[in-house]
């Protein structure tokens, strides 16, 4: 808790407040989003704390990339099951946003992304251990030293290897 408040309250606000400004009822954006109905109250109201896999699957019919959603500053940080994204950068631009995140993932964790909005790029670049990135038919082997960039737009998954992972992640939405 941050001033009394629960850790998720800031993003619940920003949840329903992109929500509202879209005329989506709560209704609408928890089946868009693929979640109940109770879960999206509970985690605008802040009496629940959201997943990764939850801010992402809520974002996408928002239309928003993920760092909208985020506590709004460099080294904010979200963990789910072996799985820890630390934002390092954000850059706004007038035609796009690009964040940049430290993605660690515990050994063998798959971390499986639903597709972000229409024209979304990633691009992973491996610091430590190794992983297989899944996207579209073409799945892809990656050490230390590696770069994929890859459309997003589309569902994706990152499996770590028997050590692990620490990869740079680069999220480019237009």
């Amino acid at each position: 808790m941050a001033d009394g408040r629960p850790a998720g309250a800031d993003v619940g606000a920003r949840i329903r407040a992109l929500r509202e400004s879209r005329g989506l009822s709560l209704s609408a954006l928890a089946a868009d989003a693929g979640i109940g109905k109770g879960s999206l109250s509970e985690l605008e109201t802040g009496r629940r704390n959201p997943t990764l896999d939850t801010l992402y699957a809520v974002a996408r019919p928002l239309g928003v990339p993920l760092a909208a959603l985020l506590d709004d500053r460099d080294g904010a940080t979200i963990a789910d099951e072996g799985v820890v994204a630390t934002r390092v950068r954000l850059v706004r631009e007038e035609d796009r946003t690009v964040e940049v995140y430290l993605l660690r993932l515990a050994p063998g964790v798959r971390r499986a992304s639903p597709p972000h909005v229409a024209g979304v790029e990633e691009q992973l670049i491996v610091l430590s251990g190794a992983c297989t990135v899944e996207y579209g038919d073409r799945p892809a082997s990656l050490g230390p030293g590696d770069h994929l960039r890859f459309p997003a737009d589309r569902a994706h998954a990152y499996s770590a290897g028997p050590d692990g992972l620490e990869a740079v992640n680069v999220i480019t939405t237009p």
